[in-house]
């Protein structure tokens, strides 16, 4: 029951953070676009960014516990929808990361140096193009941290989601402590588990922040070439 907890919980802060996270370069990418200056265009930029800021400050400012017994049992009483339990979870974490995700962006875009834009918009290349090739490569690395937290966040907020009977790691500890009234050694298994996780999860992201870094040591060749210097090469 520990490992099939265990692995709910990995495989809902996966999903939902990876789906989290392409939610917020969208949104982030959007409430980045230049204002123009009149017309049909700026009415609806306008319209689209207002909304984008509603769903961003209310998922930011209540609680995922309380979301996810509004959008689930909501859904059934207002909608008549009976939603999976385990589609829901997914649908809850993935819209709350994705509302924290989208400022992480925004604040990401917004760091990167304006003349990167005149550049790129000096050489012939559209907004889109400009964010697509320019700036979105900078800013994934530079929030690569940012989203890492998220993930491991994620791991440790799936727990509120038993309110809404998810058989994730806290579920399941808490099925196996009414059981046989040994609260003490199951909570402290629950809370090593979590441990192991999130160090694991912030271990690897470590790693793949190190790689997209690139080499540590490396000259400038003739030909605006990079050459990398090896052990004992120096």
């Amino acid at each position: 029951m520990f490992l099939r907890g265990a692995g709910m919980t990995l495989y809902i802060s996966i999903i939902g953070t990876i789906m989290g996270a392409i939610i917020g370069l969208l949104i982030g990418s959007i409430r980045t676009i230049p204002m123009p200056e009149r017309g049909f265009k700026r009415v609806i930029l306008k319209i689209v960014n207002a909304f984008l800021a509603i769903y961003v400050e209310f998922f930011r400012g209540t609680p995922m516990i309380v979301q996810s017994m509004v959008i689930y049992y909501g859904s059934l009483m207002a909608l008549n929808i009976d939603m999976d339990r385990t589609f829901a979870a997914l649908f809850i974490v993935s819209i709350n990361t994705g509302a924290y995700t989208a400022e992480i962006v925004r604040g990401g875009i917004i760091s990167i140096d304006k003349g990167q834009f005149e550049a790129a918009h000096a050489i012939g290349m559209n907004h889109t193009k400009t964010m697509f090739h320019v700036i979105l490569p900078q800013v994934v690395r530079n929030i690569l941290p940012a989203i890492g937290n998220e993930f491991v966040i994620n791991i440790k907020d799936t727990s509120v989601l038993n309110v809404i009977s998810v058989t994730e790691l806290f579920f399941q500890a808490s099925s196996i402590a009414g059981n046989n009234f040994r609260y003490f050694e199951v909570y402290f298994v629950v809370c090593i588990l979590y441990l192991i996780m999130t160090l694991t999860v912030t271990r690897i992201l470590r790693y793949i922040e190190k790689k997209m870094d690139g080499p540590d040591n490396f000259v400038v060749i003739p030909g605006n070439q990079m050459q990398v210097l090896k052990p004992g090469d120096m």
